[in-house]
């Protein structure tokens, strides 16, 4: 019986090449996968690019109106892979758990757990509830420990407010993986500079 699987980690824990890798493997195989992109991660446009440059066209951009199951529905595939997962609407997570328990097609989500400000998005908490199998995908932070926050830095000064999307392929804003300690160490020196 298929599944829905949502494998999330910080900025840098390799989704995207993971992601990549799996789309190869079913191929090699000779199966058909799809792969999608919410199309709000404006960053690559219309591809998915792994940090270590491999990088592969999405079948489908998802806007926040498509309804998945239904896209699905129509195709001839043996799996659904979906990059940045996090900018999924709840419904739309909603519509893969569908696909995998009513069409028996395995979905595979990457993404964020959390934003800059450690918050949740949509699709990630929806994910994080209704998934059937959850695998952390794990990096690490400057000082050797886990990463598990994305902290953003603009103009290279570390950021605790702003919008919850911004894309880093803007030249003043970048995202550097955190562990706890680092990330809170930091936003406490921002918090008694104010």
């Amino acid at each position: 019986m298929a599944k829905l699987y949502f494998k999330y980690g910080a900025m840098n824990s390799g989704k995207s090449t993971v992601l990549l890798q799996t789309a190869h493997n079913y191929e090699e195989r000779g199966m058909k996968v799809i792969l999608l992109k919410p199309s709000k991660d404006l960053k690559a446009d219309d591809n998915v690019i792994s940090r270590l440059g491999v990088k592969r066209r999405v079948d489908y951009l998802v806007d926040s109106n498509t309804n998945v199951y239904e896209l699905v529905s129509k195709l001839n595939v043996n799996c659904v892979l979906v990059d940045e997962a996090q900018f999924l609407e709840s419904n739309q997570v909603d519509q893969l758990l569908m696909i995998s328990h009513l069409l028996d097609i395995p979905v595979i989500c990457y993404g964020l757990r959390t934003d800059f400000r450690t918050n949740g998005f949509d699709g990630s908490m929806r994910l994080l509830l209704i998934a059937d199998k959850l695998e952390e995908l794990k990096t690490v932070c400057k000082c050797g420990v886990k990463a598990t926050f994305n902290a953003r830095f603009v103009n290279n000064e570390f950021a605790i407010e702003g919008e919850q999307v911004v894309i880093d392929n803007n030249a003043q804003v970048n995202y550097v993986s955190m562990c706890p300690k680092c990330y809170i160490k930091q936003k406490k020196l921002i918090k008694n500079q104010v």
